[in-house]
Parts: structure tokens; C-alpha cells; sequence
């Protein structure tokens, strides 16, 4: 077993937050600008219900991109993986999270996975639902069934925030829209958007969604199939070769676990048959991941093998 002890993850926690320093918050969404860079917490959750943590893990932070893993399997779970992949592709990217560069060039214009801004925009806008509120109490039902939390909910302050400075997912939006990627009204959907990223919760939480993942969709709590277990597979895939934006790769060699970060500062793991992982350090490096974040991955895939790899 990981880490037994909380003080022994505490130690891991203490070498990997002086990286903090070299990080900066996400202060273009003036909500998560308010965070403090040298906060580092993380719950390691195992399927038998044992905890090990370390930080201050009842913290809360917003899912930002990680929530991007769940509207992907809400998204499949709804239209199948065929259906879902007509409109997405499943190709990692060389390029920023939010760039629409191989929007321009591919032909015909497909964002190339769902990690990235504009796969992510088709892929929320493909959720069922009568309504853009019907698709968001959906998706946050869908939340607090894999956390096995009825008290998640959204961060007001910052969807707003995030709503109001989304001119660049606007764009994406515009660009999708005249490709015949989404048929959807802009506004609304952008409002979505800001929602689901603005969904609130804590280390501990985020280390119970990602064990569901870890188990191949099975809640260890509940023992339900919350996800069935091909789409945990794919989306845990997506975590492997996307998760990271453009550092997935470097990633993959130094840390091997599925895994997705959030501009926020979090990061959910799942460690295939043993554990899920939840992680909030709100500095984040140039490419948008949590710079204390990463090498606590690092400390701990070294120290005790975790790669797949």
C-alpha cells in the first residue's frame, strides 16, 4: 500500500511545495486569481475505503479541465463512443489547451481530442438534455454520483468570473458552430461551459471520482457500475495521452498514470486496480499544470513505481 501513513505522505508533500514558488495562479479568471500559490494537498483514496492524506484537503477549488473527463463519459454514456468520436477526434495535441490553430488547418475542421478547450466545448454541448439547465443538473447529478457526495455543487463566483472572460472559448464556439461541429446557441452554451468548470469540491472528493476510474467505473463505495467499464477505459486513455495538455507526453515518461489537471490547480488520478488520487495546488506552470502538483506525482511514481510503464 501507497503511503500508509498521513505523516509519511506529508514528507512528499513538503519536498514537492517548494516548487511552488516558480509557479503563478490563474489570474487571467479573476475568481482563481485569488488562490494561494503555496497551497499542496492530496488524498490517495483506496477501493476499500482506506484514506491517506495529507495538506489541508477539505480545501475547496473548482474542477476547471478536469472536469472535461466527466462530461466525456456523460457524453458516451449518452451517444456511444462511435457517435461522440464523429465529431472529436482522439489525437493528442502539441498545442496550448486553448489554441485554435489545428481547428484552422484540419480538413475538415475537428478538434483533435475532448482534453483540449474546443473537443471539450463539443463534448459538453453534446450532453443530453432538454435544456442547458437540464444538461448541467445532469452532469452535476453525474459529479456527485462518482464522488458519493450530494452536497457538490458549483462555485458561483467563479462561473461568473469565468463566463465573463471566455471570449476565446466564444471564438471556438463561432468556428465549431460554422464547421457543423455543434448546433448550439453560443451564449447559452458558454454558460454551461463556465458552470461545469465552476463545479466546487475538495482533495478528498476529487480522490473518490478518481478511484471509480481506477476501478474501471465500478464505485467502491455504492459497488455500482457507475461507468461502464469500456468508457472508463477510454476516457482513463485520454488521461494517459491528454490529460496534461501539451506536457502529456513528458508526463507519460515521468509519472505513467492516468491522470487530468484543471487550471484551478487540481489534479485527479487513477492508479489502474489499486487507487484514485486527488491533488489542489493552485500554482501552475506555463503550460497550466500544477507545477507542486506534478512533482508530488513524480516523488511518489518514482518512490513507489506507479508507472504503467
Amino acid at each position: 500500500m501507497l503511503c500508509e501513513t498521513n505523516k509519511e505522505l506529508a514528507a512528499f508533500v513538503t519536498k514537492a511545495r517548494a516548487y511552488a514558488k516558480d509557479g503563478k495562479v490563474a489570474d487571467y479568471i479573476p475568481a482563481l486569481g485569488k488562490a494561494d500559490p503555496n497551497d499542496l494537498s492530496i488524498a490517495i483514496q483506496y477501493p476499500n475505503g482506506h484514506c491517506v492524506s495529507a495538506g489541508d484537503v477539505k480545501k475547496k477549488f473548482t474542477l476547471q479541465s478536469t472536469s472535461k473527463v466527466i462530461s466525456l463519459a456523460l457524453a458516451i454514456m449518452d451517444w456511444g463512443a462511435e457517435t461522440v468520436f464523429e465529431y472529436v477526434g482522439m489525437e493528442p495535441t502539441g498545442d496550448p489547451f486553448n489554441s485554435i490553430a489545428k481547428l484552422e488547418s484540419n480538413v475538415p475542421a475537428k478538434p483533435l481530442n475532448p482534453m483540449i478547450n474546443a473537443g471539450a466545448l463539443v463534448v459538453t454541448h453534446m450532453i443530453k438534455g432538454r435544456s442547458m439547465e437540464q444538461k448541467f443538473e445532469r452532469l452535476l447529478e453525474f459529479v456527485r454520483e462518482l464522488a458519493n457526495d450530494q452536497s457538490i455543487n458549483y462555485c458561483q463566483e467563479v462561473a461568473d468570473s469565468e463566463y465573463r472572460t471566455a471570449d476565446l472559448n466564444r471564438a471556438l464556439c463561432y468556428f465549431l458552430k460554422q464547421h457543423n461541429r455543434m448546433n448550439e446557441n453560443v451564449e447559452q452554451l458558454i454558460s454551461l461551459y463556465s458552470k461545469q468548470c465552476a463545479i466546487e469540491m475538495n482533495c478528498l472528493q476529487l480522490a473518490q471520482m478518481g478511484t471509480v476510474f481506477a476501478m474501471d467505473g465500478i464505485n467502491p463505495v455504492t459497488s455500482k457500475q457507475v461507468i461502464p467499464k469500456d468508457v472508463a477505459r477510454i476516457c482513463k486513455t485520454f488521461m494517459v495521452t491528454c490529460g496534461m495538455y501539451n506536457a502529456s507526453g513528458e508526463f507519460a515518461i515521468k509519472i505513467g498514470i492516468p491522470a487530468k489537471s484543471g487550471v484551478a490547480g487540481s489534479i485527479m488520478g487513477a492508479v489502474p486496480g489499486r487507487f484514485g488520487i486527488g491533488i489542489f495546488g493552485p500554482a501552475l506552470d506555463e503550460k497550466g499544470n500544477s507545477i507542486a502538483g506534478l512533482k508530488l506525482l513524480e516523488l511518489l511514481s518514482n518512490h513507489y513505481k506507479l508507472s504503467m510503464f
